[in-house]
């Protein structure tokens, strides 16, 4: 593997993402989740000596991947921190902001951070329980799991894993307190759920909603799209890779908004015309899956969905008209 871990990861819908994002080769780009660059080089393959990339991460090992970089490529910026805080680092010297052509997300785990050990991420691998995007944070997996109510941890496995045995597994987290080691949780939730298979799917989203949780991982998702789709200029893309249904279902819900316009709720006296803020493309319509080819390739792309709007000229917006309802007054 080389050092910037770019063998052990192979990123999902490569040629899918660029295309969804309609290159402006001189163009200002933000890749707001960097990994280890793979979406990041395959862009500036097609931007010009002029065009520029905004390369964001929390992660630290991904951040420095993206510093070295940037030292060999000077359309490249590199930034450590979280993709919310995008409109930050778009920031220019005189206040002002910069408003780049597109913004992409592939907010899955890259390969590096599963198969490290001492990241504690994968359930397989023997190692402590941090979980932590970024290990600056204060918050590990393990403190959370030693310290939280049995209540609490049965809701995060609800709601972030879909785990249909929670409360089980949380009443055998906590009668196993304390918890060490990423052994240690996998442990107790293959002895709290029946059947060998059942029990691995269960370790898999036991997991998950514990990383979800630790690193507010939806949270910091529903704030980077709002974040991301602001910053863009005007027939600008954005454009989101998700893995699992918490993440499609954010997106997919976000993206609707801006497509149809919110709504105002009905209880209220007026009535609105929604107004519309992006489009769909039509390639990629209200999702599009990797290729059976890939997903043979790397099998770690079967559960992605890539999802891309365009965000509409002035030219393109209506202003929406807002009456009064008829009251019983006559006003």
């Amino acid at each position: 593997m080389d050092r910037d871990g770019e063998a052990a990861h192979a990123p999902v819908m490569l040629e899918e993402m660029v295309m969804a994002l309609g290159v402006d080769r001189n163009g200002l780009y933000v890749d707001a989740t960097f990994g280890r660059g793979g979406h990041s080089r395959r862009l500036l393959a097609e931007l010009s000596p002029s065009g520029r990339l905004l390369a964001i991460d929390r992660d630290a090992d991904a951040y420095e991947c993206a510093r070295r970089l940037a030292e060999t490529d000077s359309r490249v910026r590199a930034r450590h921190g979280r993709f919310s805080s995008l409109r930050d680092y778009l920031a220019g010297d005189d206040g002002g902001a910069y408003a780049p052509s597109g913004v992409m997300f592939d907010v899955g785990m890259s390969s590096p951070q599963l198969d490290e050990a001492a990241r504690g991420f994968s359930f397989s691998l023997p190692g402590p329980l941090d979980m932590r995007m970024d290990r600056r944070d204060a918050l590990t997996a393990g403190a959370w799991l030693n310290d939280a109510k049995a209540e609490d941890l049965a809701t995060v496995i609800r709601r972030y894993g879909e785990e249909r045995h929670a409360r089980r597994v949380a009443r055998a987290i906590v009668a196993a307190r304390p918890l060490g080691s990423t052994t240690d949780l996998a442990d107790v939730v293959a002895r709290a759920v029946p059947g060998r298979r059942s029990a691995t799917a269960s370790c898999a989203r036991v997991f998950q909603a514990v990383r979800i949780h630790v690193n507010d991982e939806l949270g910091e998702l529903d704030r980077g799209l709002d974040a991301g789709f602001d910053a863009l200029k005007a027939g600008g893309r954005l454009a989101v890779l998700t893995f699992h249904g918490l993440e499609h279902r954010l997106v997919r819900r976000r993206f609707r908004q801006w497509v149809e316009g919110s709504k105002l709720p009905r209880r209220l006296p007026v009535r609105d015309d929604p107004q519309p803020l992006a489009r769909r493309l039509d390639a990629i319509g209200k999702g599009l899956r990797p290729s059976e080819a890939e997903i043979v390739r790397n099998p770690r792309a079967r559960s992605a969905l890539l999802q891309a709007v365009e965000k509409l000229r002035p030219a393109e917006l209506a202003t929406p008209a807002v009456s009064p309802r008829r009251s019983g007054a006559g006003a």
